[in-house]
């Protein structure tokens, strides 16, 4: 037989076919939820935030303050004592080494400060 019978070949893709078509449905199935609705407004309290800038030389400052790496442990340390706890905001040059950052990071951590964010200015072009 100089020729290739496709016969089985055509009946196993219909039938794979035929499994996918029943199977494809069952896999994307959701459960429905009806969540309860409330008439609440969220409790928003805006504490107040400590701006800490670095700049690429590893200049700390503390809302603007210049201060040497053993006063700002001392500010994150009093600051963590703080209730409620004021909001960290890092502000790094372009070109801070990362070291000076995980520096700032590490002594935030050791103080006990939890709110940390970074902030970038997303308009400015290089």
């Amino acid at each position: 037989m100089a020729e290739i019978n496709m016969i089985p070949l055509i009946d196993v893709m219909l039938v794979l076919l035929v499994i996918f078509i029943i199977t494809a449905p069952l896999l994307t199935h959701a459960v429905k939820i009806d969540l309860p609705r409330v008439q609440s407004q969220p409790n928003v309290t805006r504490s107040e935030h400590v701006a800490l800038s670095i700049d690429e030389a590893g200049a700390v400052r503390w809302n603007g303050e210049s201060l040497d790496r053993a006063g700002l442990e001392a500010r994150m340390a009093a600051a963590a004592r703080q209730s409620p706890q004021p909001e960290l905001h890092i502000h790094a040059d372009r070109e801070t080494p990362y070291r000076n950052v995980a520096e700032v990071l590490a002594a935030a951590s050791r103080s006990g400060l939890a709110r940390i964010g970074f902030v970038s200015d997303p308009s400015r072009e290089r």
